[in-house]
């Protein structure tokens, strides 16, 4: 039994030497500013989350995922189980913690109580489909420029060489799920799982967690979910205007997930994704073992480039 069931993704850290141009990118990649201090930025989407973003001052580094706990109970229960405290977080939001450490060293906070922020106001159009092609009659399609409206934070990806006691260790400990493991040649040798979070009846995102057995260990890219479509072309169209960042993938279309994606680098080379209309499962739906001449692939849309796939930030 796990060690608790952790109910969605709260954040990824990252550090930066220059708050000024993360905090750029990430207005321009469709986040908002919500604190900043000396020593961190915060960035938040339009959900009514406190923040789904934070950079810490100093090098370049990929820091950590964030968790939430179902309640203060079970963040006493983790402490409790893995030997650690319950702390009092010390930044913008508040809030208690556990701080673990997972197979590869990197810091996996699990959160409960942060402070809860306004929703914000979401432009969006409805749109005339093939089921239903009046639902916007008499409205024209104008949409306003700039950048996208960045909802909420979906998923993180970690590149291992140690797979198996990775992806264990995830479900042992934070209550994971598996949702599709990838495999290349024989089915016993896997190379990639997609985890989501185990909320019961609940439907949850396809993976809150994607584990890539992969020569280097880091980051490969944190996602976070737009309002539409729309967004996520909006999103590329803002970012490709400005030729100052790296475009990396898309637009295309997963299988896995299901996602429409398009992936961007930030000033230091970290991945993150745009994504809109993921598959959702809970606890009653069924694990898949999948080729990953299939899995990796895409529905439509250019096939993932070897620069994303060896982009591995630590």
């Amino acid at each position: 039994m796990a060690a608790i069931k952790v109910t969605d993704m709260a954040f990824g850290r990252l550090r930066a030497p220059d708050l000024d141009a993360m905090e750029e990118f990430l207005v321009h990649f469709g986040m908002v500013k919500v604190a900043r201090t000396p020593k961190a930025l915060f960035m938040r989407g339009t959900d009514p989350t406190h923040h789904i973003h934070v950079t810490e001052k100093g090098d370049p580094a990929f820091v950590g995922f964030a968790y939430y706990a179902p309640n203060e109970a079970a963040l006493k229960k983790l402490a409790k189980t893995m030997g650690k405290q319950v702390e009092t977080v010390d930044e913008p939001g508040g809030g208690k913690r556990v701080r673990l450490t997972e197979p590869n060293g990197f810091q996996i906070e699990v959160l409960h109580g942060v402070e809860k922020v306004k929703k914000l106001p979401v432009k969006r159009q409805i749109l005339n489909t093939g089921a239903a092609p009046l639902a916007r009659a008499s409205e024209v399609m104008r949409l306003d420029p700039g950048p996208p409206q960045v909802k909420r934070i979906g998923h993180g990806v970690l590149c291992t060489p140690r797979f198996d006691e990775t992806v264990k260790w995830f479900r042992d400990t934070l209550g994971m799920l598996c949702s599709d493991d990838v495999y290349a040649g024989s089915k016993d040798n896997l190379i990639g799982s997609f985890n989501r979070c185990d909320r019961g009846a609940t439907y949850v995102d396809h993976h809150v967690l994607f584990c890539l057995r992969h020569e280097k260990t880091g980051l490969n890219h944190l996602s976070f979910e737009v309002q539409d479509v729309d967004d996520v072309f909006k999103g590329h169209h803002q970012l490709q205007k400005l030729k100052k960042y790296e475009h990396m993938w898309g637009i295309g279309r997963h299988v896995l997930g299901s996602q429409i994606f398009d992936y961007w680098s930030d000033p230091w080379g970290r991945i993150h994704e745009h994504w809109t209309d993921s598959d959702r499962m809970n606890a009653s739906d069924a694990s898949n073992l999948v080729p990953v001449e299939e899995g990796l692939n895409s529905q439509w849309g250019e096939p993932a480039p070897q620069r994303l796939i060896d982009r591995v930030s630590r």
